[in-house]
């Protein structure tokens, strides 16, 4: 069975409510859908957004390379998606996924665990 999008755009519905950035962005946040652990900060667009709902695979628009990815294609370190959910303003996605493997491209867990700012005192 393939995992390509089903033809056709975001539902308009969901692409009226979006508030993107002005190159046509917004920030797509990917949490472990069981522990609550926020794995990574990754962008989307319509398209992305449209693959990431119709395929249950993560997918992202790469600001660097300027392409599509879905995570795990060439890590294997895949995200499988469980829920999706619009911020109050409609300018931020939560992705709920199921974390095989690393999230992060350093091989790390998670893209916060590495440089913390401030940890609360015990």
């Amino acid at each position: 069975m393939s995992t390509s999008p089903r033809p056709g755009p975001l539902d308009p519905a969901i692409a009226a409510r979006l508030k993107r950035s002005a190159d046509g962005l917004v920030p797509a946040i990917a949490q472990q859908y069981d522990t609550g652990e926020v794995l990574m900060l990754g962008w989307m667009d319509d398209e992305a957004l449209h693959r990431t709902l119709t395929t249950g695979r993560c997918t992202y628009w790469s600001r660097s390379r300027q392409e599509y990815w879905v995570k795990g294609d060439t890590s294997g370190h895949f995200q499988h998606v469980k829920s999706v959910a619009l911020d109050c303003d409609a300018d931020t996605v939560l992705v709920k996924v199921d974390q095989v493997g690393a999230a992060c491209h350093t091989g790390a867990r998670t893209c916060f665990d590495d440089d913390v700012l401030l940890r609360a005192a015990d």
